[in-house]
């Protein structure tokens, strides 16, 4: 039964068709969520309020989609993997040895490296961004990747349409201008049941010839470069340079999305030759394409071998279910767990959803340390003194569930001392949150955190 004030705004056929609209969504959200809670949730909200339900339900609710990835040459256990029968997932590679990963730990000296990379290219130049700003830096990147154009390199830009909201001015217009192929990834489609207000691609990867790729946390924004006068800039972040074996993996993670952005098959890199580094690497690409929540799983086994100290340090910290267990579990077996966390967010509704989630964690022994200064936009997570994971995503449901995302696990002490030493120092320029801290705060402020957090899958 329609709402009265609902069914009086419309006629009998349009009260039949929201029924059906209703009674479909609520039936697709029975079949595919994964998550009873959500499953529940969507489907009091379809029969409750229909259209309204359903309508929210097509805008952010049906989050599975489907795509298919140009084929590569596989090595020995690289690729699909058959799990449970004829179910298929991209399952991670084993790590392969031979690497060099160079972490940047300053965003403005990330930003100028790549930008030399950009420069001094003699084949390609492939980029993923979520957020590309035009102005400033961005306008510095912009006639760089036009210049690599106009010297007859396959260059390759690949946007997230929403992502591209954020800028004031058009990056891709200006790019296409100077003759750099541009793609939108999963662009807001005409039919209702395309629509992709979520579904991002959060992945930040760029690729230079067949010997160099970045990859990490970091848009191309001014938002990374010191303010005038000294100040320091308002976000900082973290980025890496990897070259060997794993540099062709992350380029083939560009050729898949570029293939799902336009149908086209990009040159494949030849195999690097095997590498002298140090540093062992898988990489781990995740997104609502693949049938297991694959990055939640790789953390999760992680966090489970940890025998001395898991640190995490993420700018929105949601972690669901499972990976509050994993830290609950973690803390109770003596490990030391630490989270970093922006002491002021960007986003406020995220950091009041944090702070009534971190009870559960608190409870456990969990330590969070709000950092002081600049936002924080690193993600990183150390397990004990030599296994890591960067790249693009956050601990939040958003990035585990709804995005497309990247990570890179890397296996190497001195990396891991470097990235823990990190973590340590930003936790050092804060103070501890406490349970205290949470059950003082006033009784409205803890119902808006309440609030929040229940927003908590979507925020």
């Amino acid at each position: 039964m329609l709402p009265t004030d609902v069914a009086n705004a419309l006629t009998p056929a349009g009260e039949r068709l929201a029924v059906a609209l209703a009674l479909a969504c609520a039936g697709h959200a029975l079949l595919n969520q994964r998550d009873p809670r959500s499953a529940a949730g969507w489907i009091i909200l379809c029969l409750l309020v229909p259209p309204l339900g359903a309508l929210a339900y097509l805008l952010v609710g049906a989050n599975r989609t489907h795509r298919r990835s140009p084929r590569r040459r596989d090595a020995p256990g690289r690729g699909p993997h058959a799990v449970q029968g004829s179910a298929v997932v991209r399952a991670p590679p084993p790590p392969t040895a031979g690497n060099v990963v160079e972490p940047e730990l300053d965003a403005a000296a990330a930003l100028e490296r790549m930008l030399a990379a950009v420069r001094a290219a003699r084949e390609r130049v492939w980029l993923s961004e979520y957020i590309f700003e035009p102005e400033g830096v961005g306008a510095r990147y912009v006639e760089a990747l036009t210049d690599a154009a106009s010297r007859g390199l396959d260059v390759c830009v690949l946007l997230d349409r929403v992502g591209t909201l954020y800028n004031v001015g058009s990056t891709r217009r200006r790019l296409q201008e100077g003759g750099v192929r541009v793609a939108m990834f999963l662009p807001p489609h005409g039919r209702p049941f395309r629509w992709r207000i979520n579904l991002r691609n959060h992945r930040k990867l760029l690729v230079v010839d067949d010997d160099l790729a970045f990859t990490g946390g970091m848009n191309i924004r001014n938002d990374y470069l010191p303010r005038r006068g000294g100040s320091e800039a308002p976000i900082r972040d973290a980025h890496f340079a990897c070259r060997g074996p794993v540099m062709a993996d992350l380029a083939q993670v560009f050729r898949g999305d570029w293939h799902a952005a336009t149908g086209e098959t990009l040159a494949e890199l030849p195999s690097p030759p095997a590498g002298s580094g140090p540093v062992e690497c898988r990489v781990i690409v995740d997104g609502p394409d693949n049938d297991v929540d694959l990055l939640m799983v790789s953390l999760l086994a992680a966090m489970g071998t940890a025998t001395r100290h898991v640190r995490v340090m993420t700018p929105y910290f949601l972690p669901p279910p499972e990976i509050v267990s994993g830290l609950q579990a973690a803390a109770l077996r003596g490990v030391t767990v630490d989270v970093v966390i922006p002491a002021r967010n960007n986003l406020p509704f995220v950091h009041w959803a944090t702070l009534h989630a971190a009870r559960d964690l608190l409870r456990y022994g969990v330590r969070l340390t709000a950092q002081a200064g600049s936002f924080d936009h690193g993600k990183l997570i150390v397990i004990d003194d030599d296994r890591c994971f960067f790249g693009s995503m956050n601990l939040d449901y958003r990035s585990l569930r709804l995005n497309f995302e990247l990570a890179v696990e890397a296996f190497d002490a001195p990396l891991a001392a470097t990235l823990a030493a990190h973590v340590d120092a930003r936790a050092g320029s804060g103070a501890p949150l406490t349970l205290d801290d949470v059950g003082r705060l006033p009784f409205w402020m803890r119902v808006r955190n309440a609030l929040a957090w229940l927003a908590s899958p979507y925020l």
